[in-house]
């Protein structure tokens, strides 16, 4: 029971700076574990484990990302990936110096339906595999010359559970952290911004208590303020008397506060001390920003008073050859190539991501919808063999839904706990397209306009007419709704800085039986032909594209739109899911391929998402192009008539490698006023971008003659930008790149080494698919291999690839040894090689 907590306040500034705690361990849990995969005997594993084959694994661990891909329990929804039953078991000791202090094991992601058991005694159990979890471990630990024994079941046995790719296993990081009697518990600070000018800011902090033991207890808590540099800023003191648990709360003033913004993400730091007896017993640090962020139903949002436009994408958690486990240097790199195209915007599709990712973010400066679940109490089809077969069984299917209405408060309230300090999270989304697991909202849909296409069909939005055929159908009674207005009361309850959404993808019905209006701001899902109606009849509502095609109309649509806050792009890498058939394991629809190389639809929206001057150049072969010619009426469009084609990107190639005289469509991507295009020197013609309102994409019909076609983009009559393609001879060369030559010894650093092949003149040859083995000559760690195609299948844990669009991609981390390491590179009889430092 909380009790009543007395303070006393005090102020007073803080003359050191961050330092580490030393009161609170926080130990990195992730090395010597050991893994089995398959069935097991329950009794068996916990009382004789040694009748089970082990080996030796560090975590984070994604077994499924170590397998082999194959179409044995497998299917499309999940990448051809298999799954199953693994189990993790880690021995420990505690020393007598730490007897008396709470222990407790903190979980950063288990995929999934995880079991804990220590020295044989059950935790208990978190189904989610995107939650967060802690268990108290004190009162059952041996301490002295003791082995304790962690032991953790994770039940991926259903492995068409989800839409995409999750990976399987203990998929994030574990600590093992010792706190003091009293203490700070885990995610136990909340940090508000309630008012900000040009002058001040206050800061609010709430910070809860706890205490293991009966009887109260004196502390004092400082909390510090320090600015990104570390120079202090204010601190505040308060006295207060514990028992049991309770809560303390701090208000600070900050003077000239440095806003936290996209293009400058300045980050404060909060350092809290608890104190006992003029000892520190316990320490928390906690990085929080200062901005305002803000929806308007006729100017879309804005950032510290800013109007600006969401360039969004979608992302799922795992990130090509690591899977699920990915380290924080995969992230960043994957990050700093959405910001090179313009991209300021990520929703987490669709679940809580690595507590990593939201660090980045606020570092980064990339603005997040946070959400929390696909599916409610009701799951979605998952396809077997390719996308929309929706054939896979349903005993391998169910999945959270199982334990939705069982966990669901729980796992929500537990996410917003962990995350709700990150200032780049501007919106809790609470659920992604919930209306297709509802058929009456599409019935009702069809009542009252017609069998239509969805996608291109503006409904009608007579409120009356579909309400009246929802209660027709549903006799009054909307689940859907009922449990959206119980999700939000829960998110309200944890927070009421932000506001809430959810991606709708029938909004005209959603709006009508009040699901719209459950929510702060409503998320449109591929439905842009309804922000019209939507906001002429519901002129309060806040509005944006919570998914988009990756097409020139969706931004257009928003751009044309003051009050379309933004759109958010399927997707900005891509992923492997929802897919098929055999062997694609996922689809060319990204800005990055698997292997987080920029695709022809990533230059597009470089081109209008960004200021500084940009041309692209691709090339289809008339008979294979969706564009056509006519001297009369000029260019034109046929698209492909496959319900996948509004998602995926159309053919085009960067290459200039064909058929002599054979008429080659050539599409230049530019946000240049004027592009002139030239074949060998000589130039076939000056065209500005506004005669391609269209589609945005300029466009020639060229003879294809070997040699160099080159395009220049001019801004105000001056050459600003260029791209070329050139005909290509044999590969005679490996170019070796990495994006970073120096690394720690840490056992986390990654490096991304890429292999480009070329001809004597330097130029990638993008046609010809070549075996490229690489050897490391060093202490390095395997994390996988990729050459970016969407029908890869090859096992990723290998060293050689064969080239997509003449590239490779191989991923090394550091191990603890420091020294000097070389990687060679080999592709027929050429050799190159890359050293790099380990320190």
């Amino acid at each position: 029971m909380k009790k009543l907590i007395v303070i006393t306040c005090c102020l007073a500034f803080l003359l050191s700076g961050c330092q580490k705690p030393t009161s609170r361990e926080v130990q990195d849990f992730n090395f010597d574990w050991r893994f089995h995969l398959g069935e097991a005997v329950e009794k068996e594993m916990l009382n004789q484990p040694d009748n089970y084959s082990w080996k030796e694994v560090r975590l984070p661990h994604d077994w499924s990302s170590e397998s082999s891909f194959t179409q044995v329990e497998t299917g499309s929804s999940t990448g051809f990936l298999p799954a199953g039953i693994g189990w993790y078991k880690k021995d420990f000791s505690i020393s007598e110096e730490d007897k008396g202090k709470v222990v407790s094991i903190e979980f950063d992601g288990v995929y999934n339906n995880a079991q804990v058991w220590i020295n044989g005694t059950s935790l208990g159990e978190r189904p989610y595999g995107y939650s967060s979890f802690s268990h108290d471990l004190t009162p059952y630990l041996n301490v002295g010359d003791v082995q304790n024994t962690l032991l953790v079941k994770v039940d991926h046995s259903n492995y068409l559970d989800s839409r995409w790719y999750t990976g399987s296993g203990i998929y994030r990081d574990v600590r093992l952290v010792k706190r003091s009697n009293v203490h700070i518990p885990q995610w136990g600070v909340f940090v508000t911004t309630p008012n900000i000018n040009a002058e001040q800011a206050s800061v609010a902090v709430t910070i809860d208590l706890a205490k293991y033991d009966n009887g109260p207890a004196e502390i004092a808590l400082k909390g510090s303020i320090f600015s990104q540099g570390g120079a202090p800023v204010t601190s505040l003191e308060q006295n207060a008397t514990v028992d049991s648990s309770g809560k303390v709360s701090l208000e600070f003033t900050i003077n000239d506060p440095i806003r936290w913004d996209i293009s400058a993400p300045h980050l404060y730091t909060l350092k809290l001390e608890l104190m006992q007896d003029g000892h520190v017993i316990d320490e928390e640090i906690q990085t929080f920003g200062i901005r305002t962020a803000r929806f308007d139903a006729d100017k879309g949002f804005f950032l510290n008073e800013k109007n600006i436009k969401l360039k969004g994408v979608n992302l799922h958690h795992a990130a090509g050859a690591v899977g699920s486990a990915v380290p924080v240097d995969v992230w960043r790199r994957r990050f700093e190539k959405l910001k090179s195209i313009g991209c300021n915007a990520i929703r987490t599709a669709h679940n809580p991501v690595d507590p990593k990712f939201l660090d980045l973010c606020d570092e980064m400066g990339f603005l997040v919808i946070n959400e929390f679940f696909d599916e409610w109490n009701i799951p979605k089809e998952k396809s077997l063999h390719k996308l929309g077969d929706n054939l896979a069984p349903d005993e391998v299917t169910h999945g959270y839904s199982e334990q939705f209405d069982k966990w669901a408060e729980r796992d929500l309230k537990d996410c917003m706990r962990r995350d709700r300090n990150h200032p780049s999270i501007i919106l809790w989304s609470i659920g992604n397209e919930i209306e297709w697991t509802h058929p009456y909202y599409s019935q009702a849909y069809e009542v009252v306009n017609g069998k239509q296409e969805y996608y291109q069909f503006q409904p009608s939005f007579d409120s009356m007419k579909i309400k009246k055929a929802l209660d027709e159908i549903t006799g009054g009674k909307d689940s859907l709704l009922q449990i959206a207005k119980k999700l939000v009361n829960w998110v309200k309850e944890m927070d009421t800085t932000r506001p809430v959404t959810a991606g709708n993808v029938l909004p005209s019905v959603g709006l009508a039986s009040g699901y719209g209006q459950s929510v702060d701001v409503l998320g449109f899902n591929y439905r842009a032909t309804e922000y019209d109606g939507a906001h002429a009849t519901y002129p309060d509502l806040l509005i944006y594209g919570s998914e988009n095609w990756g097409a020139w109309s969706e931004w257009k649509n928003c751009i044309d739109r003051d009050f379309v806050a933004g759109i958010f792009c399927w997707t900005g890498f891509a992923y492997a899911g929802e897919s098929g058939p055999w062997p694609l394991k996922g689809l060319n629809i990204s800005f990055f391929d698997f292997a987080g190389f920029k695709t022809p639809r990533g230059h597009f929206f470089e081109t209008l998402w960004k200021e500084e001057p940009h041309v692209y150049m691709g090339t289809t072969p008339e008979d294979e192009s969706e564009f056509s010619y006519d001297p009369k009426t000029g260019f034109s469009v046929e698209y492909k008539d496959e319900w996948i084609r509004r998602w995926a990107w159309y053919d085009i190639y960067d290459k200039w490698q064909y058929e002599t005289k054979e008429n080659i469509i050539v599409q230049v991507y530019s946000n240049c006023e004027e592009n002139e295009l030239f074949l060998n020197g000589e130039s076939l013609g000056r065209k500005p971008l506004v005669d391609f309102k269209e589609d945005n994409i300029i466009k020639w019909i060229v003879p294809y003659e070997a040699g160099t076609l080159k395009v220049v983009g001019y801004q105000n009559g001056k050459e600003v930008a260029d791209y070329s393609l050139s005909t290509t001879s044999e590969i005679t060369d490996i170019d070796l790149s990495v994006d970073k030559t120096v690394l720690k010894a840490n056992h986390y650093d990654v490096v991304h080494v890429e292999a480009r092949l070329r001809d004597k003149n330097g130029v990638l040859v993008t046609h010809a698919p070549t075996l490229v083995h690489f050897e490391v000559d060093g202490d390095m760690r395997l994390l996988g291999i990729d050459n970016g195609s969407a029908s890869n299948v090859q096992n990723y844990k290998a060293y050689q690839c064969e080239s997509h669009n003449g590239k490779v991609l191989l991923m090394l981390q550091a191990n603890g040894t420091a020294g000097e390491v070389k990687i060679i590179a080999k592709a027929n009889s050429i050799r190159s090689e890359v050293t790099l430092q380990i320190e």
